[in-house]
């Protein structure tokens, strides 16, 4: 596994940038800069990231391909192109982003989201993408998101057969697909599923941690590794037996040295249970 942070922390130049995430102990990274930067700044973060042995995860899109407002939506759908192209370009594992809401919110939940009207907009949306970038080596991927389609493994395992393109993949994020009692407390039978399922389409993975909330309703939070319940030790495995050097991004922590905490954790744990951290 290559551990990598979705942060790209501070940093006054590439390969400033590049180095530090080589002396944390990471073995990815997340590429800092989008489509629009210049050919120049671009290509010197490519250069730092290989002097460093670094291998370039993903290219975020994040943005709404489905959005309800029509220069919104033509706007993300651009972005997407953009970030396609630009991961072919520099050599990520792929371009990621989620499949987009119907409401105000980009990444909100919302009753739409679930019809079969969505569903046919989230498929023809990843075609288009995916048609008009061209990728040659690289894959589009869509995070799962708690109220979006794919809302299991089955489900997305339906959308890469509807979606039919050969450089569509998936990104794993088995944290946002704990949404029930019962993946939660059998999570390790869940992790087994969603590999099972999805494991020859995996092109990187988020890596995170769940904890129940004592409430008299069920809630979840999104934690640190570490601070929750999830086998991170089998998630790791499982993810290596697709890639030896499967991207694992830590994500959602509020500053640099929450970051520095948690690679440093997580590379101790992986390391212990026997795990080799690419570095």
């Amino acid at each position: 596994m290559r551990i990598g942070l979705s942060s790209s922390l501070e940093h006054d130049n590439p390969g400033q940038w590049a180095r530090r995430m080589k002396e944390l102990g990471c073995g990815a990274v997340v590429f800092p800069v989008d489509y629009t930067a210049s050919e120049e700044l671009v290509n010197a973060y490519v250069q730092a990231a290989g002097e460093e042995g670094l291998v370039i995860a993903e290219v975020g899109a994040w943005c709404n391909p489905l959005a309800a407002d029509e220069q919104e939506r033509q706007a993300a759908m651009e972005r997407c192109v953009g970030q396609l192209k630009l991961a072919d370009r520099i050599g990520a594992a792929c371009c990621v982003n989620i499949t987009g809401s119907c409401g105000s919110r980009w990444d909100g939940a919302y009753p739409g989201n679930f019809t079969q009207e969505h569903w046919k907009k989230t498929v023809r949306s990843i075609q288009e993408i995916i048609d008009r970038a061209e990728p040659e080596n690289t894959f589009y991927t869509v995070e799962p998101m708690p109220w979006m389609a794919p809302a299991n493994p089955e489900e997305y395992a339906a959308l890469l057969a509807e979606v039919d393109r050969k450089h569509f993949g998936v990104h794993m994020d088995l944290a946002n697909w704990i949404t029930s009692p019962e993946k939660y407390f059998g999570n390790e039978a869940f992790m087994e599923t969603c590999f099972d399922r999805l494991g020859s389409y995996i092109k990187s993975c988020h890596i995170k941690d769940v904890c129940l909330q004592e409430e008299f309703t069920f809630q979840l939070k999104e934690v640190a590794c570490g601070e929750g319940i999830l086998n991170l030790e089998k998630y790791a495995r499982l993810a290596e037996k697709v890639n030896p050097e499967m991207p694992m991004i830590i994500e959602h922590l509020h500053s640099d040295s929450e970051y520095l905490q948690s690679v440093a954790y997580l590379k101790e744990r992986m390391e212990k249970a026997g795990l080799q951290v690419i570095n």
